[in-house]
């Protein structure tokens, strides 16, 4: 689709606009209205206060990393550095790679950390986490009743109207207004469209990469990252991102001049309809504090993508993830369901497999291939990272170890059963050809995960 695109704009360039364009309030009203913006000053100080420290604390501890991520078969190293935070057991897949949380604080759960600094860094992303969601119900109630009154009022917001509380007013919906036009059902709905269990923390310091990708179809500049749709996310649930960007002399100079198009110097959030080159795309100015809300399907109906400034930048991207297979507690459990078929003779402590069915079999060794390459090797790939932060997942993931192991052992039981002559032969080829595909899937993948 991109080649495409690019190929049927050939020289040109797509418009955008910024807030310094007449047109702009009305494009963000009528094609991106599911964007909700805040500036800095509607979140309280304190709590800026608390989270910048806990950046910094991360920073100091050395706790950014950039990633390697797999694009169509290849590899490739994030030019931001990341780092997630979030429920005890959970993970974050994006690009091939998974991402496991440094827990936060919870309750009923025993986290040490490795400091008390960084268990603090923790705490104030869960403070930042608690305020989001509230922030994310009331924009989401406040979009049910805007559209409402839409139907009896189409006037256009008046562009001269301030850009960060265009679109929803900081609490402009009272408990009491939103609760009565909100049914039960879609008052569950929201919260778990906007319980956040996760947040994928960024650092990227412009100044000290050789190289960014030009921003392609609109000639908006550096992108510290590309056009995409954020993944693994539970469907039509919020996104929300807090900015906070080092900014210093370079953007007050640059302030100063008059630029067309978005100034270089401040970093910005570009936004596009997905496959779109009829609708100008957005440019918004993401400045010290300020925080932003993908509502409902943006995320699946547009593109977004980061434009860097000069000063270094920390965001917080705060996300409802999939976990549907993604906990410690599924794997456990999908680990404990395939050695349901192994047993131990009371006697002579042999191991056996108690069903050859090739349901069975099939189920088993898929599991295995799960817990070797979706979890143990991809904790392993990159997760020494984690001793920085606490030890949390190293008794998990020697429990997964453990289990892997079995499989193994279950694996050989396999081959030694189907060599037996004694085997029918319709059932043994069958086995067979299951066990087969399973097979040669887990030696490509050990091939390829030596290789990474």
């Amino acid at each position: 689709q991109k080649k495409k695109l690019l190929e049927e704009l050939g020289n040109n360039r797509l418009p955008y606009v910024t807030p310094a364009d007449a047109d702009f309030y009305q494009l963000w009203k009528t094609k991106y209205s599911k964007l909700i913006f805040r500036k800095s000053d509607t979140v309280p100080e304190e709590l800026h206060q608390m989270v910048r420290e806990g950046f910094l604390t991360l920073q100091k501890h050395d706790c950014f990393f950039q990633d390697l991520v797999r694009i169509k078969g290849k590899d490739f190293v994030t030019p931001v550095s990341r780092i997630l935070i979030g429920n005890p057991g959970c993970t974050y897949k994006y690009l091939n790679t998974r991402l496991f949380t440094v827990p936060w604080p919870t309750k009923g759960y025993d986290i040490k950390y490795c400091s008390p600094q960084i268990r603090d860094a923790c705490k104030a992303l869960t403070r930042l986490n608690d305020y989001l969601h509230i922030e994310a119900v009331k924009a989401l109630q406040g979009q049910n009743l805007f559209e409402t009154k839409e139907i009896k009022d189409t006037t256009v917001i008046d562009r001269e109207q301030n850009f960060a509380t265009s679109l929803t007013e900081k609490g402009s919906v009272s408990k009491d207004q939103s609760s009565c036009c909100v049914p039960e059902d879609d008052y569950i709905s929201l919260k778990n469209r906007t319980s956040y269990n996760l947040t994928l923390l960024n650092y990227m310091d412009p100044l000290q990469m050789l190289y960014l990708k030009q921003e392609p179809y609109f000639g908006m500049g550096n992108m510290a990252v590309s056009w995409h749709h954020d993944e693994n996310l539970v469907e039509r649930s919020t996104v929300a991102v807090y900015s906070y960007s080092c900014e210093g002399s370079a953007v007050a100079e640059s302030n100063e001049q008059k630029l067309k198009g978005r100034d270089p110097a401040v970093w910005h959030v570009g936004l596009k309809v997905a496959w779109d080159i009829e609708t100008p795309g957005l440019a918004i100015p993401l400045h010290q504090g300020d925080f932003y809300l993908m509502l409902d399907d943006l995320n699946m109906t547009h593109q977004h993508c980061v434009l860097a400034g000069f000063s270094p930048r920390f965001s917080s991207t705060h996300r409802v993830a999939d976990c549907s297979r993604g906990t410690l507690e599924y794997i456990i459990g999908q680990c404990e369901l395939a050695l349901q078929n192994l047993q131990t003779d009371s006697d002579s402590m042999a191991l056996s497999l108690k069903s050859l069915e090739t349901a069975v079999v099939k189920q088993v060794e898929e599991i295995h291939n799960e817990v070797e390459f979706e979890w143990l090797r991809q904790f392993w790939f990159q997760g020494k990272r984690y001793l920085k932060f606490t030890d949390w997942w190293l008794k998990p993931m020697a429990k997964l170890e453990e289990f892997w192991r079995k499989m193994e052992i279950m694996t050989s039981l396999v081959l030694s059963e189907v060599r037996k002559e004694e085997q029918i032969k319709e059932q043994r080829n069958e086995t067979i050809s299951c066990f087969l595909l399973v097979l040669t899937e887990r030696q490509r993948l050990r091939k390829e995960w030596t290789a990474r």
